[in-house]
C-alpha cells in the first residue's frame, strides 16, 4: 500500500512537472519589426503653381541584409538646387522578401509617421510639409522647400520612421519634431543623408 502511496506521489509529481515544463518553453512570439534593406526618396520639382514639373530623381539607402538603426548602409548623397521647391516621396522596401513596406506603412498610416530633422532644418536650409492625401501627418509624401539664401553646399537630413506613437502627442504633427521619443513608440527607421545644394 505504501509503494502505491509513493508511485501515485511520484506520478503526480511527474505531471505537475511535465505541465510547468510546457509552460515554459512556449513562450509567446515576439513581434520582430519589418526588415528594411532599401529607402529610396525621390524628388520632383514644383513650380510657383506647385504643379509637378521636369523629371523625377532619387536617392536611395541600401543594405542586402537590412538596414538596422545604427548600422551604416549605402547612402546616396542628396542633390538640390537652391532656391527650388520639390514634392519628395519616399519608397520602403524588403527586398529580402520582395515586400513593398511603403504600402504597409500607407495601409497602417494612424500607427506610423516619418520625421526629418538635422542641420538642414536647423540652419533653415530646408521647409518642409507633410503632403499625404487626406491631410494626414505621414510623411510619404512631403513638399520641400530649399533656401536661396543658404551660404552652405553641404549639409545633412536624417529620416526616422516611428510606429505606435501617439499622433495627438503635443508637436508630434509638425515634421520635425525633434522630441519625437515623447510622442511614444517604436523607430522602424532612423537614417541620415548627405545633402549636397547647387
Amino acid at each position: 500500500m505504501k509503494n502505491l502511496k509513493k508511485a501515485s506521489l511520484y506520478l503526480l509529481a511527474l505531471l505537475a512537472f511535465g505541465f510547468a515544463s510546457c509552460e515554459s518553453e512556449d513562450p509567446e512570439k515576439e513581434n520582430e519589426g519589418e526588415v528594411i534593406t532599401d529607402v529610396t526618396l525621390k524628388f520632383q520639382e514644383l513650380n510657383s503653381s506647385n504643379a509637378l514639373v521636369g523629371s523625377v530623381f532619387s536617392f536611395k539607402a541600401s543594405d542586402p541584409q537590412g538596414i538596422e538603426v545604427g548600422k551604416t548602409p549605402t547612402i546616396q548623397s542628396i542633390s538640390l538646387a537652391k532656391g527650388k521647391k520639390y514634392q519628395m516621396t519616399i519608397e520602403v522596401t524588403n527586398s529580402i522578401e520582395g515586400e513593398d513596406i511603403t504600402q504597409e506603412i500607407l495601409t497602417e498610416a494612424a500607427e506610423h509617421q516619418f520625421f526629418f530633422l538635422g542641420p538642414v532644418f536647423d540652419s533653415n536650409i530646408f521647409s518642409i510639409q507633410y503632403a499625404d492625401a487626406g491631410g494626414i501627418a505621414l510623411g510619404v509624401k512631403t513638399n520641400v522647400t530649399v533656401s536661396s539664401s543658404t551660404g552652405t553646399n553641404n549639409s545633412s537630413m536624417r529620416v526616422v520612421l516611428r510606429h505606435d506613437l501617439n499622433k495627438g502627442f503635443a508637436g508630434a504633427n509638425n515634421p520635425t519634431f525633434a522630441n519625437f521619443v515623447q510622442a511614444g513608440g517604436e523607430t522602424d527607421l532612423d537614417i541620415t543623408f548627405p545633402v549636397i545644394l547647387n
